[in-house]
């Protein structure tokens, strides 16, 4: 009797549904995956920023790898080399605008200080002179992205995309530490003058969870429909049969033509 659920078309109709499904529930656990690495790195972030600022020099000397470090407070004292960095198209409290690089003269290595955020159009403040004491969060530069643009490597650094350690090491004088720091505080301290400090990354769970709900859902929606077209093609092909058997005084074939073929056309559609 349900011979017909085994033709082409039918066939072509269970596997769009099962294949959508499939891809739906992909989905959802993929972002409950990302909801996992979200709630690790926010784990690390809060057990990193709660630690005690080291100096400069003892972070160097007991970490083999610099990405142990990011998100931990660091205290430097040097002299900032006076020129310094635009690190353009940032955004920081809904304003568009620059973050400003300075090179920090440590006694232990050069360190790239983030000083802050200045809007669109404003001017930056030249960094202190003479010697200052800073307070800062180590920061690991992200790597550029397949296809991401790249900056220009012909005479001074003016301006850059992204921070590239490597790239500031050749436009700076001394050896440049294998990270950079976003400034907290400093002596003297930071004025009104001053770029705004960047704050820390703000530690919430993201959209990840209700993402992962909402495939779920359409996952179920998209079943429930398939279980729906079904019955009621099956009722329909039912409905049919008995209807030529009516006719004809003997039962019709069980897999004749029926309405039910043109309903999963509709169904499909």
């Amino acid at each position: 009797m349900y011979g017909f659920l085994l033709r082409p078309k039918w066939i072509a109709f269970h596997l769009l549904v099962f294949c959508s499904v499939a891809l739906m529930i992909w989905l959802g656990f993929w972002q409950l995956r990302r909801l996992d690495e979200r709630q690790a790195f926010n784990a690390v972030v809060e057990a990193r920023i709660d630690e005690a600022p080291v100096p400069l020099d003892e972070l160097l000397t007991t970490a083999d790898d610099p990405t142990d470090l990011e998100w931990r407070q660091v205290t430097m004292s040097g002299v900032f080399q006076p020129r310094q960095i635009l690190w353009f198209n940032r955004s920081q409290d809904g304003l568009a605008g620059d973050n400003i690089l300075a090179a920090l003269d440590e006694r232990v290595a050069v360190v790239i200080v983030n000083r802050g955020f200045v809007p669109l159009g404003a001017e930056a403040s030249a960094p202190p002179g003479g010697v200052v004491d800073v307070l800062g969060r180590i920061r690991i530069p992200a790597a550029r992205q397949l296809g991401g643009l790249t900056d220009s490597t012909e005479g001074p650094v003016v301006e850059v995309r992204r921070i590239d350690l490597a790239q500031l090491d050749a436009q700076v004088d001394g050896d440049v530490a294998p990270f950079y720091v976003d400034l907290i505080g400093s002596v003297p301290n930071v004025s009104d003058a001053d770029p705004v400090p960047v704050p820390p990354p703000t530690l919430d769970q993201g959209p990840h969870l209700s993402y992962a709900v909402q495939w779920f859902i359409f996952a179920g929606a998209v079943l429930l429909g398939w279980v729906l077209a079904v019955r009621r093609s099956i009722a329909t092909h039912r409905r049919r049969t008995a209807a030529v058997t009516d006719e004809r005084g003997e039962p019709a074939p069980p897999d004749s033509p029926t309405s039910a073929d043109a309903e999963v056309t509709t169904t499909t559609t």
